[in-house]
């Protein structure tokens, strides 16, 4: 589909070559000439002479005024020479004629200018109209939402199409002219350059002013709004992100005020306790073995708060090594201190080492297996590892409650405690699987949840097989 700018009527294009318009006038003065002969039969011939119009209104429309009063004169001589007696002659023998002759002369004149006024008003319409497409196009492409560069590349086009120019194109800032293109300067409402709009060397003059008079100005205005709306959504992000900042903030720091504060009370309660002369020595145990339990509790909440930092920070960089996931997840299961048959592991014979960290991936598997324990009532934990495709994947599966699909974007937030209807309390930080997945990631892996209610929650944790790794034998 050509684009609307090129959609002109007719009369409001460029004017066709005058050896064109020359032939056109000679061939519509002979065939007008020739058409009267059979019609001075029904009117006399003196009154014939409005068959030469329509040809005097078609030379002046595409061809202008002067090509337009060359075809009256001729019409006006054809006119003479072969209707007006004595036929074959310039003369004329009845003064009558004359009168008739001239008043064609005059109004084939007249059309030719009228038709001329009329041609250059529509060009001149057209080209007014052009010029507000280019506007109201970039305008559209603005409100579209559009990347400003993309929408000025779009306007350039249109520019181009309008000017019936070669090329054009708008650029951001300053930019120099060269041997090939014209630079002209867009400038903001501060006076400032803004834009610059670069155009063929070779174009009239009469182009240039109509791109000064009447392009410039609306495209000056529209990039600078443009480039305020730029700076609106920038600063609209960056107000966004730090509010968002601030809401982490707030989170982190009530969050870590009271999972700080809960083991702190117990210690300093149970050491106030344990002055006092009445106890037993079996209470004084007991209250002994609480604050060693706070105290291990406040050790690993400070460590995740350290982890957690060291990943936001981009400062987890990993360690890697050739390690086997099979030592890794049989080294998680032993940190956990499990029972026998509470976890169950299966590695299948050809899954391969991987490169990665093995203290980051060990803390993967005590994160997502504390996690499931927490989670099953009990019931076994199953573990399992097999190759897919270029892909070591470990499934980490509980027998608990699930998790609401809801919910299932969020477990992997910091500090994020989803609630589990009639499921116990328990004293989690809601930090591990944030550092589990940030671990995973660090390696180059990543970690997924899948859980149906009432059917039990499973992790997926997927690492890249390393190049040329070697099978490791299932213990």
């Amino acid at each position: 589909m050509a684009p609307r700018n090129a959609e002109l009527q007719p009369f409001t294009r460029e004017r066709p070559p005058v050896w064109a318009g020359l032939a056109f006038a000679a061939l519509a003065v002979a065939v007008a000439t020739a058409a009267i002969y059979p019609l001075k039969a029904v009117a006399p011939a003196v009154s014939l002479s409005v068959v030469y119009l329509p040809a005097v209104l078609l030379v002046s429309a595409y061809w202008g005024l002067a090509l337009g009063l060359l075809t009256s004169v001729a019409s006006a001589a054809a006119f003479n020479f072969f209707h007006i007696p004595p036929v074959g002659r310039f003369t004329i023998a009845d003064s009558r004629n004359w009168v008739a002759l001239a008043a064609f002369t005059i109004a084939a004149a007249a059309v030719s200018t009228l038709a001329n006024i009329a041609r250059s008003r529509a060009l001149e319409a057209s080209r007014r109209r052009q010029e507000a497409d280019i506007a109201a196009g970039l305008a559209r492409e603005l409100l579209a939402g559009a990347q400003t560069r993309e929408a000025l590349g779009v306007t350039a086009r249109r520019v181009a199409t309008a000017m019936m120019m070669p090329s054009a194109a708008i650029e951001l800032g300053t930019a120099a002219a060269d041997s090939r293109r014209v630079a002209i300067p867009l400038h903001g409402g501060r006076g400032e350059q803004i834009a610059t709009l670069l155009i063929p060397q070779n174009l009239s003059p009469e182009t240039l002013e109509r791109l000064r008079a009447h392009v410039v100005p609306s495209l000056e205005a529209l990039v600078a709004i443009a480039l305020d709306r730029d700076a609106m959504q920038a600063e609209a992000v960056e107000t966004a992100a730090l509010r968002r900042s601030d809401e982490l903030k707030t989170a982190l720091l009530q969050a870590v005020s009271h999972d700080l504060r809960t083991p702190l009370t117990a210690i300093v309660a149970a050491g106030h306790a344990l002055g006092a002369a009445s106890l037993t020595g079996e209470e004084r145990t007991e209250l002994s073995a609480a604050v060693v339990e706070e105290g291990e509790r406040l050790s690993a909440l400070i460590d995740k708060l350290l982890d957690l930092s060291r990943l936001q920070a981009g400062r987890a960089e990993p360690r890697r090594n050739w390690i086997s996931i099979e030592e890794v997840l049989l080294a998680a299961i032993d940190a956990l201190s499990t029972t026998p048959g509470e976890v169950r592991l299966s590695v299948d014979p050809d899954v391969p080492v991987v490169l990665a960290d093995a203290a980051q991936l060990e803390q993967v598997f005590v994160n997502l297996l504390e996690n499931a324990r927490r989670y099953s009532g009990g019931l076994p934990v199953s573990v399992h590892a097999r190759v897919s495709g270029d892909q070591v994947v470990i499934r980490v599966v509980d027998q608990g409650p699930g998790i609401r699909r809801a919910e299932q974007d969020r477990v992997f937030e910091p500090f994020y405690r989803g609630p589990q209807p009639g499921h116990r309390a328990w004293k989690g930080s809601g930090l591990g699987l944030a550092i589990a997945k940030g671990f995973v990631e660090a390696n180059g892996g990543s970690i997924s949840v899948t859980s149906l209610p009432g059917q039990g929650t499973s992790f997926t944790v997927e690492l890249p097989v390393a190049p040329e790794s070697q099978t490791v034998d299932s213990r």
